[in-house]
């Protein structure tokens, strides 16, 4: 099996982008909201973490997590949750020959993309881009049209105006 290089920063922050295995036109994630908030709490009761910020689009999520201090296991959980998210919903994604001889679900993709989060700036520049996201990709016109996002709590505490960004672009080195 190949052992992939990862930080091991214990209390560390992080951000993540997991993508479904097939995405050109799925919208499982959106679909399944409900299913995959449980996940997320399941996972943040039994191991727990700060979840900072997260958005779900329909074929992949971005978020950044603060771990606890001296734990540095973001890919258990990260296992743990696309087990849990994979076991709530029906089987009938297509599944290829290598992924049946381990047994698994064609879901998800394996492997997902970190970035540890270096300081304030890059914490705030991650911040910026989740939120950005949907409408990088063209899902919404203005950041605080899409629903599945923490922008909307960002706005209740009053890190963000409601209509920001919604004058121009939005120009972030960050993400994928």
């Amino acid at each position: 099996m190949t052992e992939y290089r990862r930080a091991h920063v214990p209390g560390a922050s992080w951000f993540f982008t997991v993508n479904l295995a097939e995405r050109k036109g799925n919208d499982l994630l959106v679909r399944h909201i409900d299913d995959l908030r449980r996940a997320f709490r399941y996972v943040r009761e039994n191991h727990p973490f700060r979840l900072e910020a997260v958005v779900v689009l329909p074929d992949h999520l971005h978020c950044a997590w603060t771990l606890p201090p001296g734990d540095s296991d973001f890919s258990m959980r990260w296992n743990l949750l696309k087990g849990y998210f994979s076991r709530a919903i029906e089987k009938g994604e297509r599944v290829s020959q290598s992924r049946q001889k381990r047994r698994e679900r064609g879901l998800w993709q394996r492997r997902f993309w970190e970035h540890l989060l270096t300081d304030q700036a890059d914490f705030n520049q991650h911040i910026d881009y989740i939120h950005w996201n949907p409408v990088k990709h063209g899902r919404v016109r203005q950041v605080a049209d899409w629903p599945h996002s923490s922008f909307h709590e960002y706005v209740v505490r009053g890190v963000y105006p409601e209509n920001w960004c919604s004058e121009g672009g939005f120009d972030v080195r960050a993400g994928e």
